[in-house]
């Protein structure tokens, strides 16, 4: 070997020293930059401490006090956690004009299709005990449905015409919105009008075991998995939770999911001590001025129990409680000490569910065990991969975001067309106060 061979192999070795140097250095600066996260137990805290700014977050209050000054909304509520933190919780306007009540944090909401949610977490507390497949059909536990016939095109007398099913409804159509079920009141087809005919969810003395024995005389809609279509297919679950565990569905969220999770404003009802923090629902009137009126005809009390207790739309819930229930999904199952559900289970619940050849529920976007779920984030006018979600009739709506390790939960309680887009506006407002 010769000397300068020697002295060649000499300077790449110092190099590589000096470079390894130089990356542990980087490494151990990195690590010094990452603020430390301490307990995720949503204890409030500034918004620079989980990078975020304050001053950009004062857009966000701005924003939502111009829609009540505006008139657009009575009152809203917001909130944020990320990396387990509250830093930031809003609230703007009434919980009731007439009264001259202001809104305020422990303000109860009808949170209609957020309900979806926390039924398919209690299903899933249940899939864990191995008390079901997914794949299994779901007449194994609702006998009553098996042999369902499936609506082929409109017949004589308001009757379709209708043919075999391809194959049984699976638990995992049920869950995905893809059973051949429907809603009665968001289309118009003959499949729907049955349903309202038979009282399917309209009628608030018909039991989770009325619903199933009218819905076993009604056609599908379509051959499930052949489409997504919004249904009462979350009713059902909540049926199959009661068929599973052996108890009433109420009786099972409290003991499973609310009592644990200290989610102490969340029922079917709202009871006497808690009346005074009802918000009240408001629409539009033709002159465009906020109006006080019950949604969807005001066609069951919420002040007593229910005999109906929907699993696709009958909770009332806080905000906090609602954060609650969202921070132990983005936990991985598990708040204060409280495990809920495996990691995995929550990861499997924000999977992509629908089948390969629908692929999306619209633009950019999948739909998972009872989640929407953003799979291109420029197709569904997003920001994050993986964000899952829902909202709920009166215009409530939540995010949760593993990517940024957020969540955030707005309520309002609003019907019409004039409603403002207020989830859009939040989600941008919240986004650009991301600065870490």
């Amino acid at each position: 070997m010769t000397r300068s061979t020697q002295a060649l192999r000499l300077v790449i070795a110092l190099l590589a020293v000096a470079f390894l140097s130089l990356g542990l250095v980087a490494c151990d600066q990195t690590r010094a930059d990452v603020p430390t996260q301490g307990p995720r137990d949503l204890a409030r805290v500034a918004p620079e401490a989980v990078g975020m700014s304050s001053d950009r977050l004062a857009r966000l209050d701005d924003a939502m006090q111009g829609l009540v000054d505006d008139g657009l909304l009575a009152g809203i509520t917001t909130m944020i956690s990320r990396h387990g933190k509250i830093t930031h919780f809003g609230t703007f306007g009434h919980r009731d004009i007439e009264a001259g009540s202001e809104m305020s944090e422990d303000v109860i909401f009808r949170i209609y299709s957020m309900t979806k949610p926390i039924t398919g977490v209690a299903l899933m507390i249940l899939y864990e005990e191995g008390k079901f497949r997914l794949s299994d059909p779901v007449h194994r536990y609702i006998p009553e449905f098996e042999g369902l016939v499936v609506a082929r095109e409109d017949g004589p007398n308001g009757q379709p015409i209708t043919e075999p099913a391809d194959h049984p409804m699976t638990i995992r159509e049920l869950m995905a919105h893809t059973a051949g079920l429907s809603y009665g009141i968001f289309s118009d087809t003959q499949v729907d009008a049955m349903y309202r005919e038979a009282g399917v969810i309209v009628d608030p003395d018909q039991t989770l075991k009325g619903m199933i024995e009218a819905l076993s005389e009604i056609p599908l809609l379509y051959q499930p998995g052949s489409r997504w279509h919004y249904s009462v297919a979350v009713d059902v679950q909540g049926y199959l939770v009661e068929v599973l565990s052996g108890q009433p569905f109420d009786e099972f969220l409290n003991e499973r999911l609310f009592g644990p999770l200290g989610m102490n404003d969340t029922a079917f009802y709202v009871s006497e001590d808690k009346a005074d923090r009802f918000a009240q629902v408001y629409t539009h009137d033709e002159d465009g001025n906020l109006m006080a009126q019950e949604g969807f005809g005001g066609r069951r009390s919420y002040l007593d129990p229910p005999a109906h207790l929907s699993g696709g739309g009958g909770l009332v819930s806080t905000t906090m409680d609602y954060m609650r229930f969202s921070q132990m999904l983005l936990n991985g199952g598990e708040l204060d000490g409280v495990r809920v559900l495996a990691p995995s289970t929550v990861r499997l619940m924000h999977l992509n569910h629908l089948p390969r050849e629908l692929k999306e529920m619209s633009p950019g976007t999948g739909f998972g065990l009872d989640f929407a779920v953003v799979l291109d984030p420029v197709a569904a006018d997003g920001i994050s991969k993986g964000e899952y979600y829902w909202g709920g009739a009166a215009g409530t709506w939540f995010w949760i975001d593993p990517k940024e390790d957020l969540v955030f939960v707005g309520m309002i309680q609003h019907f019409g067309p004039r409603r403002p887009d207020v989830r859009s506006l939040s989600r941008r407002l919240t986004y650009q106060a991301i600065l870490e």
